[in-house]
């Protein structure tokens, strides 16, 4: 069984432009474990691409309808 990496998420919510409620979970989980520099820097960049409106995160678009 692969280990479920924060990078992984990252690169699949970038590369579909869309961040599910799923995967945000997901995210919750995985930062309260200790991770890897690179898994950081992915949510990083994660975070940098939804200010700039590249990622749409489904969580904000439920509370806005």
């Amino acid at each position: 069984m692969q280990m479920l990496l924060i990078r992984n998420v990252v690169q699949q919510a970038i590369s579909t432009g869309y961040l599910t409620v799923e995967a945000e979970e997901q995210l919750r989980k995985l930062l309260a474990q200790k991770n890897a520099p690179e898994d950081l820097k992915a949510f990083m960049v994660l975070q940098e691409a939804a200010m700039m409106g590249q990622v749409k995160q489904q969580s904000r678009e439920l509370l806005h309808s």
